[in-house]
């Protein structure tokens, strides 16, 4: 899981809304196209979402692609990676349940993955996803696709595909709702504390 949590927050102070659900419908059909030309198609193509977030915006991407590739099979090439157990900060984190790993059919190896998530921040969630990939077989090649990237980088990694890049303070919290997950309006908020 990323920067980005539930609706609710604890803290108090100013927010702001950043991205709207048009802003967000926009940045999901711009990254699809980026996705299908960076692969020159959709062959050998899976989308990996890292839950919470990544998921519905992994699914979100599959049916774009879907839509303007009419032979992509969305559901086929979809599929859900939970990188609980690959985490560093385990101890030091509230206590997590993993959601379940799904996988294509297809399976990973030679394959053409994208991990899909909503917020880059550290990069340390995306170190975990790639761990967990090791673990489960050998794409031909891994990409990025983030709906924000709010910079503070921890770890050499960056996206390939991003939505948004949102420069923010460090003591600033970036959360993403989705109606999927939240059950409210989808919106990215910058939350400065008080």
């Amino acid at each position: 899981m990323t920067d980005a949590t539930s609706a609710s927050s604890a803290g108090t102070g100013s927010q702001r809304v950043v991205l709207n659900s048009d802003d967000i419908d926009r940045a999901m059909t711009r990254i699809a196209f980026e996705i299908i030309e960076s692969n020159k198609g959709t062959q050998d193509l899976v989308l990996l979402g890292i839950p919470r977030r990544g998921y519905p915006l992994a699914q979100r991407l599959a049916r774009k692609i879907a839509d303007a590739q009419p032979g992509f099979d969305a559901q086929a090439a979809l599929g859900q990676l939970d990188v609980t157990m690959f985490r560093d900060d385990l101890a030091r984190q509230p206590t997590r349940s993993p959601l379940p790993t799904q996988l294509p059919k297809s399976g990973l190896d030679g394959k053409v993955v994208v991990l899909v998530d909503d917020v880059l921040y550290s990069g340390r969630t995306i170190r975990a996803a790639l761990d967990a990939l090791v673990d489960l077989g050998r794409p031909r090649v891994v990409r990025l696709a983030v709906l924000v990237d709010r910079g503070h980088r921890e770890l050499p990694i960056r996206a390939d595909h991003v939505g948004k890049n949102l420069p923010t303070a460090s003591s600033e919290k970036v959360r993403v709702h989705l109606s999927e997950i939240d059950g409210s309006v989808d919106e990215v908020v910058i939350e400065a504390r008080a």
